[in-house]
């Protein structure tokens, strides 16, 4: 993966962002509450009634105290950050004109964490110029995937290699960024497509597994 170091390049994608509306904000994820409880107790014997040994002799028992937790704590899986994913895009299926593909993402992190709604794109030519991009979100209702260490999700791309209305030719990239939902930081991965309709891709929102 690369990072887009150029200033004008990381301007312009974020643009691009704003102008189809993309919007990018963080979250966190609840943590279950804790708490312990203790429970103790001390008893002691009475000294024998009559006794003519000395007082320093009287024995008293005591019972020793003790502390029982019952309460626990447990961390909630929070939000996949971009530098604890990896994402690649999967095989193309091609069909009249139409372009469809995975845009996977893998947690590649330690620890459980989940990702959920939609990706943003931008598209780069072989000469690291970013393209025009439209991002359409589809009307699916978007569900939280929990993705344990290694596991993937996906999101369904579809695109057309078609010119549309004033399109003579369309624009042919090489490269994706790629901005996981919620997050600011993004991932660039090679993607070689041609992209027609002003840069228009439809994605669905995140779910289970690699393929489609």
């Amino acid at each position: 993966m690369r990072v887009i170091t150029s200033t004008a390049g990381v301007a312009a994608a974020a643009a691009i962002l704003l102008s189809t509306g993309y919007a990018l904000s963080t979250g966190g994820a609840a943590r279950p509450a804790s708490g312990a409880s203790a429970v103790g107790a001390v008893s002691a014997a009475p000294a024998p009634a009559a006794s003519s040994a000395p007082a320093a002799h009287d024995t008293i028992r005591a019972a020793s105290v003790s502390t029982t937790s019952t309460g626990f704590s447990a961390k909630a899986p929070a939000r996949c950050r971009t530098t604890g994913l990896r994402a690649r895009v999967g095989r193309q299926d091609a069909g009249a004109g139409n372009r469809y593909a995975p845009l996977v993402l893998t947690n590649t992190s330690g620890r459980t964490c989940w990702v959920y709604g939609f990706v943003g794109l931008v598209l780069i030519d072989g000469r690291g110029d970013v393209l025009r991009t439209r991002t359409r979100r589809e009307s699916v209702t978007p569900h939280r995937v929990t993705l344990r260490p290694g596991a993937s999700a996906h999101a369904r791309l579809h695109w057309t290699v078609v010119p549309t209305d004033h399109e003579t030719r369309c624009p042919a990239s090489a490269r994706l960024m790629i901005i996981p939902p919620d997050e600011v930081a993004h991932l660039e991965v090679p993607f070689s497509a041609t992209v027609c309709d002003d840069g228009r891709i439809d994605a669905r929102p995140m779910a289970p597994g690699a393929g489609l």
